[in-house]
């Protein structure tokens, strides 16, 4: 295992929000069958004023597949105009025990 592999496994979170036709298309859902297959904890939700919220978890490369999903990809019919990551920063343990859809 090199020194990028090592790196890859540190735990790290961060807080996002997507801007654009983001809300009824399955965005949630999508974001949430993601990070549960690569192992991310966390939430996400609907926002009250049409963006995407969450928080995730994960080792670092994970938690960077799924910056790259949430600001190019995202679900079937979105349409994402922005993306922003806050409050980055590692962690030493989870503190979620799933990667849920809040309400």
């Amino acid at each position: 295992m090199g020194v990028q592999d090592l790196q890859d496994h540190v735990l790290v979170q961060c807080d996002f929000e997507i801007f654009g036709q983001v809300q009824g298309c399955g965005f949630t859902k999508h974001c949430r069958d993601n990070c549960l297959a690569l192992g991310i904890k966390g939430w996400v939700k609907n926002s009250k004023q049409g963006t995407i919220m969450g928080k995730m978890q994960g080792a670092k490369g994970d938690v960077g597949k799924m910056v790259e999903w949430l600001s190019k990809t995202g679900s079937p019919g979105c349409k994402i105009d922005k993306a922003e990551f806050i409050n980055w920063g590692t962690c030493s343990r989870f503190a979620f025990t799933d990667f849920a859809i809040r309400f």
